[in-house]
């Protein structure tokens, strides 16, 4: 089962939000909240108050709709931050000009899922496991990197 909760129109960078979400993916619900609580990014407030409507999401349904949900075994499966609409801008520039830019809006969504008994559904080995698939083909680059200096240097024409 899947719990989730989202934001919409948060008035700050999506960039700027991943690094805080990518922080708390496959964590414990409390483990995240400790994490948040902590950081110094100024999203990580609404990041937190986002995360705790997704736990009391959770704790509905065990509640009201008598699905059986253990809030202590929850983790966040996914958090994901979206482009939402950008706000055009326009600065004065010496002359008589304007300079243009973009504030950006962001759509921020979490799911918690429940971590099962033995293990499964645990999302930090998962990541690990990427981790160490993407780092492998970086030393085969390397590695052919190493095999074109070694090329023989051709003879300036005079």
């Amino acid at each position: 089962m899947e719990f989730r909760a989202q934001t919409n129109f948060v008035r700050v960078s999506p960039q700027k939000a991943r690094l805080v979400l990518n922080q708390i993916k496959g964590l414990r619900v409390e483990n995240a909240l400790n994490t948040l609580t902590f950081s110094k990014k100024r999203i990580a407030g609404k990041i937190e108050k986002l995360l705790r409507s997704a736990v009391e999401n959770a704790n509905y349904l065990s509640t009201e709709k008598n699905i059986d949900v253990d809030l202590d075994n929850l983790y966040v499966k996914h958090a994901v931050a979206n482009d939402g609409p950008r706000m055009k801008r326009i600065r004065p520039a010496p002359m008589g000009r304007a300079y243009r830019y973009v504030r950006r809006i962001a759509h921020i969504e979490i799911a918690l899922a429940e971590r099962g008994k033995n293990g499964a559904g645990d999302l930090a080995t998962v990541v690990g496991e990427e981790k160490a698939a993407a780092a492998a083909p970086a030393k085969k680059r390397r590695a052919v990197a190493k095999k074109k200096s070694a090329g023989k240097k051709a003879v300036a024409k005079k």
